[in-house]
């Protein structure tokens, strides 16, 4: 089987600076040996528990950030809340069952 892949050569990102562009990716074909077909059990439930775990774990990980925050925002010193409301950090949105797709 032949895939063909998008890549960026360190001459080309070199290039585009230089240029001021955008670089342009090169077309990379690689030759692949698939020995089983990849799902072709419709039964196999691997890929929605690998999902649910993963989506459960992205929820989990944003409830803690976002409890953090809340509790700078709530704690109190001097009247003042100790973080500024325009300091908030960056927290990362969950990513939902993107692990488990890209392990399928």
């Amino acid at each position: 089987m032949d895939l063909v892949d998008l890549r960026y050569s360190t001459w080309s990102l070199a290039e585009a600076a230089q240029e001021r562009r955008r670089p342009q990716p090169r077309a990379v074909r690689r030759r692949v040996n698939v020995y089983s077909c990849a799902r072709s059990v419709v039964r196999d439930r691997s890929v929605s528990r690998l999902a649910g775990r993963e989506e459960r774990r992205a929820r989990q990980r944003l409830r803690t950030e976002l409890g953090v925050v809340q509790r700078q925002l709530n704690a109190r010193t001097d009247g003042r809340s100790s973080l500024a409301r325009t300091d908030f950090p960056g927290i990362v949105p969950a990513r939902h069952r993107h692990s488990a797709l890209w392990l399928a």
